[in-house]
């Protein structure tokens, strides 16, 4: 098989790739992550997701590199990550009862052959009402400030939710690894 190398020093999508059981590494891509003017989310995450994966071809040059980028939206407008805890605080309190679409982009390049599958999955996340008190015991217990959205669905997170909608799970963490595995199919990496 050919190298398969996951162009993110994520840990949460590291651990999402290890359930399919393949062998990989990771690197971390250099990739300017800024909005363009006039680009919708979709864009966005589709044209990191492509630049990840191609910044790690340098280094991998016969490989199967796997990149992803993630954007929360709500009422028109991106959210990225908090950082801190005071905008963490800010961009949960904004999404509270609210539905928040998030857009992950995933790319699987094939570096020996230049060719890139490139895609965008969407995930809907119905909020609860939440006062304050829940999302400051919230925010203090899970510190989410590298994760779009100010959250950890995988964790505390989903206390936040009334209900979720998508067609992978695997998404909302960040490596749709439904679509992922369509994409290896067609790269030859047969599973299970």
């Amino acid at each position: 098989m050919r190298e398969l190398v996951l162009a993110s020093t994520s840990p949460f999508r590291r651990e999402l790739l290890e359930k399919l059981g393949l062998p990989f590494s990771t690197a971390a891509p250099e990739v300017d992550e800024s909005l363009r003017e006039g680009e919708a989310p979709v864009q966005l995450v589709q044209r990191l997701a492509e630049a990840k994966a191609r910044a790690v071809a340098q280094q991998s040059p016969r490989a199967l590199i796997i990149g992803s980028d993630q954007v929360a939206c709500v009422d028109g407008e991106i959210l990225g990550k908090p950082g801190n805890r005071e905008n963490a605080i800010a961009q949960l309190t904004a999404m509270a009862g609210k539905a928040v679409e998030f857009h992950t982009g995933l790319c699987l390049y094939n570096s020996e052959k230049e060719r890139a599958q490139v895609l965008c999955e969407p995930f809907h996340v119905h909020f609860r009402q939440l006062n304050s008190g829940q999302i400051e015991r919230y925010v203090d217990h899970e510190q989410p400030f590298n994760c779009a959205g100010s959250f950890k669905s995988e964790g505390m997170g989903i206390t936040l939710f009334r209900k979720l909608e998508g067609d992978d799970p695997n998404a909302l963490v960040g490596l749709p690894l439904i679509r992922l595995v369509e994409m290896l199919d067609r790269e030859g990496v047969v599973l299970p």
